[in-house]
């Protein structure tokens, strides 16, 4: 969550606070340099600052304009602050009708109401929505939390429990330990959620809170300092209002903050905040092992301290080196390789950001026309120029809150947050004059002519309804002539609209009017056969044959994806086999399958795919069931329906790999055998292709995963990817998408003849 600051007023209750402070520390101080008055006016500003701090927290958690979850947790602390005024209340009475004890004096009730607010503070805490984490970070988390403290516990050992034990009192040394037990509880409870993150509450906020709970759990350690001098005082008597003011600063910017969603930023890889809790026990070592006289030991702690020291500079220094190398890798993940723009991905994320807005919102979709003509006429080199030129014309004049992004090929897309129908009409307009003007690529003067199809919509509209839209508007803008662009009404074309029938679809798939074709993998080393890619097909009977992106989509939300998969299961492994009894050596040696979220969410799933191996005679270590990464970072409690698949011999393959936002992070948590990387990191020019291709290779190997390269359109590309490590590739260079009978075909012409296989 975002946050807008309202501007900065102190309320008349941050005031009163602030006096109640100011008082309670210079009546402190004079009574540290001498005893005056009465002493029971010391601590009157305990009871009133807690009241204080109650009904600070208290208005935040009625503030309208928060979250509910915020709400509840500001009223949580609420009761947390007035048992701590209750608690230094009772210690105030029993140390008042107690003169002579002198020092820390730990009654019943300050422990009782001390213990109900802080597991209060915890239950608070961990009743906040944290962000999802992984297996991996979580131990982290939990490591990180350990060591902030066994920190503190040298801290509260040292200068109170130790301390306590050397001295005659029972209750104070049950009072200390208990205390020094509470202590580390809530600096657990803080440095978890410290080191979580935190999506409900404001970040400064959050910090406040912590630092005030942090020195409240803590400040009991200064008590030594005045039990020789001082017996009249103890640091409770400011310390409290301390952190009542602190608290109560911390409820004030949560009350004045005003949220918005904003895009996720990347985590820093790691935290400081154990670092300093093992610099602050090395600095306590050093104070405690130097003012004695042994040279020996001071010489091993200055060395074990220095070597530490040393440690933990290199590693911090890794990782920033590793945080650079995640930074690139997330913006190749997140954008373009060939024009730099956001890719799919980040464009899929900005409209959804923009549809959760207030508001309207349009999408233009763009698509040059004649774009193909350059590529064949005058080669890829100025085709990929031109798409520059136009990538750079259209951020040029996009407006300053749109997202201009390249979907692939010759498709651009701009995300319009807050745009009306009348403004995208201006907007696209400004678009297409900058079109307009010839572009020079190489000494080549080329016309730039685009169809654009305009989809508005409105907050809460469904994404990918949007963009289809845009596209069906797109094709209907290509039957004009020259650059246009038209809005997308429900009279147009019903070609865009094909395949939206799920009564059409439904009958398709039992009908048999759905079909497979089959992408060859070859060998980059070669050019043989190794593997197959089956993908499906609608033979539509007015719109003809239709691409799996018209009708996928529908498939997916209407659940005929189930019975769709296990068509394209069942059908593939009958021909996979009937090439392997007739071809042998010559037949694929693997068939790679795509599988849906939905499919595998099915509890019968990997029953099925064993039964329909078995059924065709198919060993389970020559299918690969291919998942997208942006499916793998949903899949949740279906990713045990991998590894069921897994455990049969059956490989998982990682489609469209470095397009989505948690790579790294993915290959740890998701049970994958193969990565395939994805076109957009292919065809792109060398010198941006080849950085990350190189990066996936390397990661492939050293992961021991089979890599396999898409897209590959021209044999420059080919031998580039031979020579980076990539044994097996796929792409129109090699072959298109092709029925059985073609690839068939394909495999008869390069089956060894019956001679040559009986000699």
């Amino acid at each position: 969550m975002g946050a807008l600051r309202r501007p900065w007023v102190m309320s008349g209750l941050m005031r009163a606070m602030c006096v109640v402070l100011a008082v309670c520390a210079t009546w402190f101080a004079v009574n540290l340099v001498t005893p005056v008055g009465p002493p029971v006016l010391l601590w009157v500003a305990t009871p009133v600052g807690a009241l204080l701090l109650t009904a600070a927290f208290r208005r935040t958690s009625r503030t309208a304009s928060l979250p509910a979850p915020t709400r509840r947790f500001w009223g949580h602390l609420s009761v947390a602050a007035f048992l701590v005024g209750v608690a230094h209340t009772t210690q105030a009475i029993d140390v008042l009708t107690h003169p002579d004890v002198g020092g820390a004096y730990n009654g019943p009730g300050l422990l009782i109401f001390d213990s109900g607010a802080i597991l209060f503070i915890i239950f608070a805490l961990y009743r906040l929505p944290l962000s999802a984490r992984s297996a991996g970070e979580r131990l982290r988390v939990t490591l990180d939390g350990g060591t902030v403290v066994a920190g503190a516990a040298v801290f509260i050992w040292h200068f109170q429990t130790r301390v306590a034990l050397g001295t005659d009192n029972r209750e104070q040394v049950v009072g200390s330990l208990i205390l020094g037990v509470l202590a580390l509880v809530v600096v657990l409870a803080v440095a978890k959620v410290m080191l979580s993150g935190y999506e409900f509450i404001d970040k400064s906020a959050l910090q406040w809170l912590a630092f005030s709970i942090f020195f409240g759990a803590t400040s009991s350690l200064l008590q030594p300092l005045l039990a020789s001098g001082h017996p009249h005082l103890m640091v409770t008597q400011v310390t409290i209002p301390v952190v009542c003011c602190l608290a109560s600063w911390a409820a004030e910017r949560e009350r004045r903050t005003t949220r918005r969603p904003v895009a996720a930023r990347r985590r820093r890889p790691f935290s400081l905040v154990p670092y300093a809790a093992i610099a602050a026990v090395y600095v306590l070592l050093i104070l405690e092992t130097w003012t004695g006289d042994h040279a020996d030991q001071k010489m091993m702690v200055l060395g074990a301290v220095t070597l530490t020291a040393l440690v933990m500079v290199r590693q911090v220094a890794a990782f920033v080196d590793n945080g650079r190398l995640l930074a690139r890798l997330d913006h190749g993940a997140t954008h373009d390789a060939l024009t730099q723009l956001p890719n799919r991905a980040l464009f899929g994320q900005r409209l959804q950001e923009a549809l959760q807005q207030p508001g309207p919102v349009s999408v233009a979709l763009i698509d040059l026309d004649d774009f193909k003509e350059v590529n064949d006429t005058l080669g890829h080199e100025v085709g990929d120029l031109l798409l520059i030129e136009v990538a750079r014309r259209l951020e040029d004049r996009a407006g300053a809150g749109d997202t201009v992004a390249r979907l692939g090929g010759d498709e651009f897309v701009v995300v319009m947050p807050g745009a009306g129908p009348s403004d995208a009409t201006l907007a696209v307009q400004a678009l297409t004059d900058a079109l307009r003007v010839p572009a020079v690529v190489n000494g080549h003067e080329l016309p730039i002519s685009a169809s654009i199809g305009i989809a508005d919509g409105r907050t809460g509209d469904d994404a990918s309804v949007l963009l289809r839209r845009a596209d069906i508007a797109m094709y209907a803008a290509k039957r004009l002539t020259g650059t246009a662009f038209l809005h997308y009404d429900t009279a147009m074309s019903e070609l865009g609209d094909a395949g939206d029938h799920p009564a059409q679809l439904r009958e398709a798939i039992t009908g048999g009017r759905c079909f497979l074709v089959y992408q060859p993998i070859v060998s980059l080393e070669d050019g043989r056969l190794v593997g197959a890619e089956a993908l499906v097909r609608w033979d539509h009977p007015e719109h003809g044959v239709l691409p799996p992106d018209t009708f996928i989509p529908l498939a997916e939300r209407t659940g005929l994806i189930v019975p769709l998969g296990r068509f394209v299961l069942a059908d593939a492994c009958r021909q996979f086999a009937a090439w392997d009894e007739q071809y042998g050596a010559a037949a694929p040696a693997v068939l790679n399958i795509n599988v849906s979220p939905r499919e595998l969410r099915e509890t019968d799933y990997a029953d099925f795919v064993a039964g329909t191996l078995t059924a065709h005679g198919v060993d389970p270590a020559r299918i690969v069931l291919e998942i997208t990464e942006s499916m793998a970072l949903t899949l949740g409690p279906a990713t045990a329906a991998l590894d069921r698949l897994r455990a049969l011999g059956v490989r998982i393959s990682l489609d469209d790999f470095g397009t989505g936002s948690s790579t790294l992070r993915l290959l740890h948590d998701c049970p994958v055998d193969e990565v395939k990387l994805d076109r957009s990191f292919t065809q792109a020019p060398a010198s941006g292709r080849t950085p990350v291709a190189a990066a996936v290779i390397q990661l492939a190997q050293a992961l021991r995963l089979h890599a396999v390269a898409e897209g590959v359109e021209t044999q420059e590309q080919a031998e580039l990817l031979r020579s980076l490590g990539y044994r097996s590739a796929q792409g129109y260079h090699f072959a298109r998408p092709v029925p059985a009978a073609q690839l068939t075909e394909w495999m008869t012409a390069r089956a060894p003849s019956p001679a040559a296989t009986s000699a």
